[in-house]
């Protein structure tokens, strides 16, 4: 939910440049003392995404042959682009009607950007300051246009470790050629290949996630756990993060290894505690929190308020509230209708047959799974 503020004005956007540190780097939620929280909570997002979404895209594999792109795309849509919408139309009466942040010129840009899922993609007008934490939704809507092909291929031909590394090796490649022919480095940071790896460390760890409760379970599992916590939180006060080109080489892996660690160890907690419910709470409204916690933090600002994070947060939780009640939940009934004919046919039609230590074979392992109709 709190993003780090790192973007910058657009040299052609004609946005006023706003304050921002002697870094040029824009306030951030949690200040200076945790230079690498920003990271730490992007690299956990984008882990956590490869993990689910590769459970689903496995699981209809296995299950009918194929993946239902047609289903899968559909239901991203529904998941994705109401709360989106809702958000950019916030952001049209803001500095569209108001002008609060001087960016009215920039609105209809910024709304393309936002649609087009193209704010990570460099050298382009990215519009308003307001929107530009989009980077990260586009930098993940751009790998799952790739993605489903890969791992259709990688199960069907049972080739999934294969294609995880052949996959892990290209993206590491790539970022090893940016890091060393790219000036300031900082400017890598919202690019699409440069957290990349994360999402394929955690479509790894689905992939082999039976394998793995093997080895991590009982008190294996919750040190594990802990020590993916004390990583977390450690890496989260490292300084000048982005400035760091082992930060970069290194970072997204092993973040992403912690992480799954952590959720190895929370899954395999029974009953989770009751005082764990406003948590659940705040993850259903997450996404609508991302959306809106960034403006909101500008908007404060341009209205010169000085302690503005903790009213931040408030509004932040109060309008992903509304998005969630109003728009989204409303939306994510049309998952629910009735299966079209294309699905219902693919029911009949023989599944593949699972091989000893695949996925599907342990039935009796536990494992996170996705929700099916996200």
């Amino acid at each position: 939910m709190l993003h780090e503020q790192t973007s910058q004005s657009h040299p052609g956007s004609g946005c006023p440049p706003r304050a921002r540190d002697s870094a040029g780097h824009a306030p951030t939620f949690l200040g200076d003392t945790f230079g690498g929280a920003g990271i730490v909570g992007v690299v956990a997002f984008f882990t956590l995404s490869g993990y689910l979404i590769t459970g689903l895209l496995a699981s209809d594999v296995r299950t009918y042959g194929r993946v239902r792109y047609l289903r899968f795309y559909k239901n991203r849509a529904i998941r994705l682009l109401p709360a989106l919408v809702f958000a950019l139309a916030g952001f049209a009466v803001v500095e569209g009607l108001l002008d609060l942040g001087g960016h009215r010129a920039q609105v209809l840009r910024t709304v393309e950007v936002a649609l087009t899922y193209t704010a990570n993609v460099p050298g382009l007008n990215h519009g308003s300051d307001d929107m530009s934490h989009l980077w990260t939704l586009a930098n993940e809507e751009q790998f799952y246009l790739v993605w489903p092909i890969l791992i259709l291929l990688a199960v069907r031909f049972r080739k999934e470790w294969l294609t995880v590394t052949i996959a892990a090796a290209a993206i590491v490649a790539v970022l090893g050629a940016t890091i060393l022919f790219t000036e300031p480095l900082v400017k890598i940071y919202t690019w699409p290949s440069t957290w990349t790896i994360a999402m394929v460390v955690g479509a790894a760890c689905q992939l082999g996630r039976n394998r793995l409760s093997l080895v991590l379970r009982g008190v294996v599992a919750r040190i594990g756990g802990v020590v993916g916590l004390v990583g977390l939180v450690g890496l989260s006060f490292l300084p000048d993060a982005k400035s760091n080109p082992f930060v970069y080489l290194f970072g997204g892996a092993v973040i992403a290894v912690l992480t799954m660690l952590v959720v190895w160890w929370w899954k395999d907690i029974a009953v989770m505690p009751a005082w764990s419910r406003p948590l659940v709470w705040l993850g259903t409204i997450s996404y609508a929190a991302y959306l809106w916690n960034y403006p909101i933090g500008w908007w404060l600002r341009d209205l010169g308020v000085t302690d503005w994070q903790a009213p931040a947060i408030l509004l932040t939780v109060a309008a992903a509230a509304v998005s969630w009640f109003a728009v989204e939940r409303p939306f994510n009934r049309l998952k629910n209708l009735r299966t079209s004919p294309a699905d219902q046919a693919d029911v009949a039609r023989p599944k593949l047959r699972p091989r000893a230590g695949s996925a599907s074979h342990h039935r009796g392992t536990p494992a996170i799974e996705p929700d099916t109709k996200r």
